[in-house]
């Protein structure tokens, strides 16, 4: 009674190595559950390697979430084009970790570090059939702002906008 659990998984700052591992997943995953081709992969390296070169500790971070000493999911939170804005980028949970409330967790480091850097906003894009990205966006509070349908990756998809006013 009373006694609570911990989470099965924990959060930290990337380390070397991590990056490779954030463009792997998302290139693997991505291709068996959604059938998108290497042109996805390409660009998670291209934000990847753009957080690395332009990377501002003080503004920005990535977390990588751990289960059982090996990596389960991930998020970033970058610095965007508009002053005050930040932009959630590469949300992921590996399938060993889902249902867990791992999502859900990364948005809200993403969020909580967003309002201590005193950034006005939190911005992201991401798809329609992504939908439990969706669903934890909607339950941090985000709003869909805009959709537009595109051919990205070898297939239609519809792209979505969402915004977080902090």
């Amino acid at each position: 009674k009373g006694f609570k659990f911990a989470e099965p998984f924990f959060l930290r700052q990337h380390e070397p190595g991590d990056m490779g591992w954030v463009t792997h997943r998302h290139g693997v995953l991505y291709a068996q559950e959604y059938g998108w081709d290497a042109r996805f992969e390409a660009l998670v390296a291209q934000i990847v390697a753009d957080f690395i070169t332009n990377y501002n500790p003080a503004r920005e971070r990535c977390w990588i979430a751990e289960m059982s000493g090996e990596n389960a999911g991930c998020v970033m939170l970058v610095k965007d084009d508009q002053p005050h804005v930040a932009r959630l980028r590469l949300l992921l949970v590996d399938p060993k970790a889902r249902g867990l409330g791992l999502g859900a967790r990364l948005v809200d480091e993403c969020v909580r570090f967003a309002r201590d850097k005193g950034y006005t906003k939190v911005t992201l894009w991401t798809h329609s059939a992504l939908s439990a990205a969706r669903h934890v966006y909607e339950g941090a509070g985000f709003k869909l702002t805009s959709s537009e349908p595109r051919r990205s990756w070898g297939k239609d998809v519809v792209a979505e906008f969402w915004d977080l006013d902090l």
